[in-house]
């Protein structure tokens, strides 16, 4: 690796909230954290500055993770640098409506961003994580997922999808040293639940509370250890005990 001889770990969807909070803790870990957004602003350069800050290294490189071309900006990267050790796929959207009201872009762009995401990004890095053999991929799903969410068709089936990937690509990949998990969060307090009826919401929750994104870090932080190496095909909730 040309900047660093650290570990290099990439984060999508890294600027805010949860990856937010996964690309801070991986750097206080060690890693050299590749900040993943699709635009370069204020909060990806808060980021930057904040590992930095702290004494880790970080850099950011901009792509959109639903678009194909993404794929070459990954392989790109590697070929200047050296392959990833950790893929963390967390880049996700949100567009809820009741599927009799569904748009045709709400659900394709729900399902471009959240489980295509997740082909168009790993598929450059797993070949070098094979050819190393070793490697971490933690892939963040939801509740939703696992469970349904109503007005959530698109979500929950994308992240459904999701956690049928990490399971499948775990056994593909084992042998050569690669694990693949997913987290599951529950209702994390992030710009993700913007719309919807918090009060409500947290009456189910047997915790009483909203997580919180370090929480979700924490565990993604375990997964991409040298503990974590026995894990792999596993759905790990964090979710204050509700499975809706």
């Amino acid at each position: 690796m040309s900047t660093t001889d650290k570990q290099a770990a990439l984060v999508t969807g890294g600027s805010m909230g949860i990856g937010r909070a996964i690309a801070l803790s991986l750097a206080k870990d060690g890693f050299h954290v590749v900040v993943n957004c699709r635009k370069a602003g204020k909060a990806s350069q808060e980021v930057l500055e904040e590992i930095k800050k702290a004494g880790g290294s970080a850099e950011l490189l901009c792509f959109d993770v639903s678009k194909k071309e993404a794929g070459g900006v990954v392989s790109a990267w590697i070929e200047a640098h050296g392959p990833f050790h950790a893929l963390i796929n967390n880049a996700g959207i949100r567009a809820d409506s009741l599927l009799v009201w569904m748009k045709d872009e709400e659900w394709q762009s729900v399902i471009d961003t959240n489980l295509n995401g997740f082909y168009n990004i790993t598929r450059p890095v797993i070949k070098e994580m094979l050819l190393g053999r070793k490697g971490r991929v933690v892939n963040i799903v939801s509740t939703a997922g696992q469970a349904g969410l109503a007005g959530q068709v698109n979500y929950s089936a994308a992240k459904a999808g999701l956690i049928g990937a990490t399971k499948a690509l775990a056994a593909e990949v084992a042998k050569r040293g690669v694990t693949v998990n997913a987290v599951a969060p529950g209702f994390i307090a992030t710009t993700m639940l913007d719309g919807l009826p918090l009060d409500q919401v947290i009456k189910r929750i047997p915790a009483g509370r909203l997580g919180t994104p370090a929480e979700v870090a924490a565990v993604v932080s375990f997964l991409c250890s040298p503990s974590a190496g026995y894990i792999t095909g596993a759905v790990i909730p964090v979710n204050g005990g509700i499975y809706m």
